[in-house]
């Protein structure tokens, strides 16, 4: 293959992995909304920011997805670690600030 060649064709990889990149930061967007609507919903209720029993289903689902999709298993789990360290440190904010709007509107 000519260095030309090779060039081209690391251009269309790399073209298609920032396509990718930016699909992937709208999905975490989209997530993040819908688990920030959650921790209102937990706080509007008093409810604890972590549900263990959910996260255990969930690690089982994904690990079955990660392996489905060929991907390591130990990888998916620790970055899904990471998003759901994300999301009960927001719950937290968000119950925060509603105990805070309570608080003030009494």
């Amino acid at each position: 293959m000519e260095k030309s060649d090779i060039a081209v064709q690391l251009a269309s990889y790399r073209q298609t992995i920032d396509n990718i990149d930016a699909a992937l930061l709208r999905i975490l967007a989209e997530r993040f909304r819908c688990t920030n609507e959650i921790g209102a919903l937990k706080a509007e209720y008093n409810l604890p920011p972590v549900d263990k029993d959910r996260e255990s289903l969930q690690y089982a689902r994904l690990r079955n997805l990660a392996e489905q999709a060929k991907l390591d298993q130990n990888f998916v789990e620790k970055l899904m670690k990471l998003i759901i360290s994300e999301v009960v440190q927001r719950h937290g904010q968000i119950a925060t600030e509603h105990q805070t709007r309570r608080k003030s509107a009494s």
